[in-house]
């Protein structure tokens, strides 16, 4: 879809919202994760698209597909940039090039249980996380740029729920001979 196609669909939407602020609010479509043996798992949408996660051989995988945390690291690279075209086409910039890369550290010690030399609990997380944006469009001063990149941070839906605390609520149903 074309630059201009995007902001207009954007200030359609924005111009509702505006008008109906409870419009914005919406149930999100679920996420299914199905064990299939090992520790590959499939995760389904109510669309029917499939996403199949794997752990490391060294974590007791079989390696078949990236894991969990890769996936997480994907989507708020791939969110940013998602962001990041429609803040562009919304301020008429056509973008040459736009690409993000996500990177984290973890600490394994945090998925399995093992506690640091003081006994302390080690996050199962990621330790840290950066994005690395290439972006470049003709005519448009690098300083433009960048200002689009960080103005759009706050409005990145991923970014946003890794950086913000998010609670989960926990519902357990328990099938057969329990």
């Amino acid at each position: 879809m074309a630059a201009e196609q995007i902001a207009a669909s954007m200030e359609r939407v924005a111009s509702v919202l505006r008008r109906k602020p409870g419009a914005g609010l919406s149930e999100d479509s679920p996420a299914t994760a199905r064990w299939d043996g090992g520790l590959r798992v499939v995760t389904r949408s109510a669309l029917g698209t499939e996403v199949v996660t794997d752990m490391p051989v060294e974590l007791g995988g079989g390696h078949s597909a990236p894991s969990a945390g890769w996936l997480l690291r994907a989507a708020v690279a791939s969110c940013a940039v998602t962001r990041i075209a429609m803040a562009a086409a919304a301020e008429g910039i056509e973008l040459r090039t736009l690409e993000a890369r996500a990177t984290s550290h973890s600490d394994a010690r945090g998925v399995l249980g093992v506690a640091d030399p003081a006994g302390g609990a080690v996050p199962a997380g990621p330790l840290d996380m950066a994005l690395h944006v290439r972006i470049g469009a003709p005519g448009v001063s690098a300083d433009r740029l960048r200002a689009l990149v960080v103005a759009t941070r706050s409005t990145s839906p991923v970014t946003c729920a890794v950086e913000q605390p998010l609670p989960i609520a926990l519902h357990i149903d328990v099938d057969g001979d329990a």
